[in-house]
């Protein structure tokens, strides 16, 4: 127990402290960012621009439609839809607990999460409206016209549209979940199943090497062979940085909380259950020269693959996990 804690704690100097957050059990008080700003009345605000459907061109979807509260805050399917049935290159990761990161997207494209909460509404597959125009239709409405007064004591522009979307996502935190409550000494918290498979988490199967820290996440990028089948290859991180000898094909590592509700799994969302993802880490990802050279064959019982399987479930679901309705009264 005490060896577990103490891998637990090493992961956490990825993650920066904020004293200005209320964490639930189990996540610091830990954020990329100052959200001082984040009023009430901007998170609610951002709230509603989230299930506004007026911010995609032909008003047929919202940031909902591809990060659904009933799906995990992702889409539920493998790539989400656009406006016009276009379908994006990956899978939509979940928004809970993403005020945590450091940069956003897969491959971090985005340093700020001001950033990453509007691309897809100007993004030509996903929502195609330029923030600029999206700002014209929010302004022509008398009732955002008066919430963003109240919020900014300005009228709608992109960088307020920004600021309000970021402020709801930041809001979206879960924690105390049963392996927070484990590790903190309530034996009981976790099943006989679910104590076996985290200990198979954290020693026999290693996953502590990139799951690690408060959000079960290393914060990184990891070529797993994931997709490296493909011609040409998603490049991944490499897109970004430029560096293709080290980091083509590689993706973030996500935070395993809560993900249970997150299916499918995967960047390009490929597999569709928990042990799929076991079977597929067994046998030590998909072979290719960029492969991440920690990932190895570890041989699992068919009974240490269940126990994993029952600790990702039950002991990484969060009890407060956000269940946010959209607004009886939108625009459209």
């Amino acid at each position: 127990m005490l060896a577990a804690v103490a891998l637990l704690a090493a992961g956490a100097d990825r993650w920066a402290a904020a004293p200005s957050v209320q964490a639930p059990p189990g996540l610091p008080l830990l954020s990329a960012s100052d959200t001082s700003e984040d009023t009430p009345e901007r998170v609610e605000l951002g709230r509603r621009l989230f299930f506004e459907k007026q911010l995609s061109r032909d008003g047929s979807i919202d940031c909902a439609s591809c990060h659904d509260p009933r799906k995990g805050w992702s889409s539920g399917a493998p790539q989400a839809v656009g406006i016009g049935g276009a379908l994006t290159p990956r899978n939509p990761p979940s928004l809970v607990n993403v005020r945590y990161h450091f940069d956003y997207f897969w491959d971090g494209r985005a340093p700020r999460l001001e950033q990453a909460v509007t691309a897809p509404i100007e993004h030509p597959d996903e929502m195609d409206l330029p923030l600029d125009e999206a700002a014209e239709r929010l302004n022509a409405s008398e009732r955002y016209t008066a919430e963003f007064e109240s919020a900014f004591g300005e009228p709608a522009s992109p960088e307020t549209i920004a600021s309000a979307l970021a402020a709801f996502v930041r809001s979206l935190v879960a924690g105390d979940a049963p392996v927070d409550r484990y590790r903190s000494g309530d034996l009981a918290a976790l099943s006989e199943a679910a104590r076996r498979g985290h200990d198979v988490f954290m020693f026999r199967a290693n996953c502590q090497m990139c799951h690690r820290g408060p959000m079960f996440s290393d914060g990184d990028y990891h070529n797993l062979g994931v997709g490296m089948e493909r011609d040409p290859p998603d490049k991944g991180r490499a897109a970004v940085t430029g560096d293709e000898l080290y980091q083509l094909g590689a993706f973030r590592t996500p935070s395993l909380r809560d993900v249970a509700r997150t299916a499918p799994y995967m960047h390009d969302g490929r597999f569709e259950t928990l042990e799929e993802v076991v079977e597929f880490y067994e046998k030590g990802g998909f072979l290719n020269a960029f492969r991440m050279p920690m990932l190895n064959v570890v041989p699992l019982t068919e009974q240490e693959k269940s126990d994993l399987v029952a600790f990702l479930k039950e002991g990484l679901t969060s009890s407060n996990y956000p269940a946010i309705a959209a607004p009886a009264d939108p625009l459209d």
